[in-house]
């Protein structure tokens, strides 16, 4: 049960959107600058990052949702984000993501805890400093997204629900930014 009277039936950031609208626009603005624009980075790899942290964040919500995101946007689909949140060293994905991924926990354990060596590595991996800012800057904003649902104990169905491929298929669809 929420901690306020959030909009009935609506799950996750959502409510918390609808609750106080005017708060919506520039948090999914950000979210479609991040995951979205044109980047060197997939869709798909940006959103693995944002479904790692939310795991690592036991955000549940955003994990589900993220994952779903990441799943329609990555070739190897639901198997690979999967394998990427059981063990990013094992899963099947790029040196340069892996290397990412290790950064991207980091700041989602403290911004301090990146490290000159994470960086090295990264770049050895084949990362541009862009794509380091990116992930560092979704990390962050996915732990901020993250407490902002936990906090509000926002409504979060159960896995495999439908509103989570339901989302999926909106997100890549029609972005994160609210019709105007």
């Amino acid at each position: 049960m929420p901690h306020i009277a959030l909009p009935e039936g609506v799950p996750g950031i959502r409510s918390g959107f609808a609750f106080r609208p005017e708060t919506a626009t520039p948090l999914l603005d950000l979210a479609e600058v991040l995951l979205r624009d044109d980047n060197t980075l997939s869709r798909g790899e940006r959103e693995i990052i944002a479904s790692y942290v939310s795991k690592r964040n036991e955000c549940d919500f955003c994990r589900r949702s993220h994952t779903a995101f990441a799943a329609h946007q990555t070739g190897g689909g639901p198997p690979i984000v999967e394998a990427v949140l059981d063990d990013p060293s094992t899963a099947p994905i790029s040196a340069k993501l892996r290397a990412l991924l290790g950064i991207a926990a980091k700041v989602q354990e403290s911004g301090r805890a990146v490290t000159d060596a994470d960086i090295a590595a990264a770049r050895d991996a084949g990362a541009t400093d862009l794509e380091i800012h990116d992930t560092v800057l979704i990390a962050a904003a996915f732990c901020m997204y993250n407490r902002y649902v936990d906090g509000l104990a926002a409504l979060t169905p159960p896995e495999g629900h439908e509103s989570y491929e339901l989302g999926a298929q909106r997100i890549v669809a029609d972005g994160y930014r609210m019709p105007r």
